[in-house]
């Protein structure tokens, strides 16, 4: 079964980590959430999320996934903790994705996982990083490698999705979309 990290910070965007996480855990992924430290995280609107444990007590174990929620201030504090970005880059180095939407694929471009890749996210975000070796897009979800961006809070539940596809496969994707009842577009 994949293991995935979901790091949740102050100010995060629950709409997009709570989908993460529930979409996810539909496809039957071990999906841990750590706080930065040991308090309860308000997210961006105001809603109250109970990590399973702290970034410190997991920051040695092995994940197949990292998947960074975005949200202000929330990609702000992961962008500035020096634990996210020292994970961020084992799990590169060792081969496993990472992943990012909303405001919190800076925080990947920030590690130095965006060189010479494809990259999304919210509209202005990654533009002003200056990144010469990154090719940024529109697109709405965005799998170049081992590196996963999303946009924004309407792009959640596609990006989870994808998470999904990219861990447990296609058929598991459609899966747990069908039980959605997402209407056709």
């Amino acid at each position: 079964m994949a293991r995935v990290l979901v790091p949740l910070a102050q100010g995060c965007e629950e709409l997009e980590a709570v989908t993460i996480i529930d979409l996810l855990r539909r496809a039957s992924i071990d999906v841990i959430c750590a706080g930065l430290d040991e308090q309860p995280v308000k997210g961006s609107r105001g809603t109250v999320l109970l990590p399973d444990t702290t970034i410190d007590q997991v920051q040695d174990d092995d994940f197949d996934m990292v998947v960074l929620p975005g949200g202000l201030p929330g990609a702000d504090y992961l962008d500035k903790d020096p634990r996210i970005h020292s994970l961020l880059q084992r799990m590169a180095s060792n081969g496993n994705y990472t992943a990012a939407i909303c405001a919190a694929p800076k925080v990947l471009a920030n590690a130095g996982l965006l060189q010479h890749k494809k990259a999304t996210g919210y509209p202005g975000v990654l533009d002003n990083l200056a990144l010469v070796d990154t090719e940024i897009t529109n697109q709405a979800v965005l799998v170049d490698g081992k590196v996963i961006t999303s946009r924004g809070p309407g792009t959640a539940m596609d990006f989870a999705l994808e998470l999904i596809k990219v861990l447990a496969g296609k058929a598991k994707r459609d899966q747990v979309e069908q039980l959605l009842q997402r209407s056709a577009h």
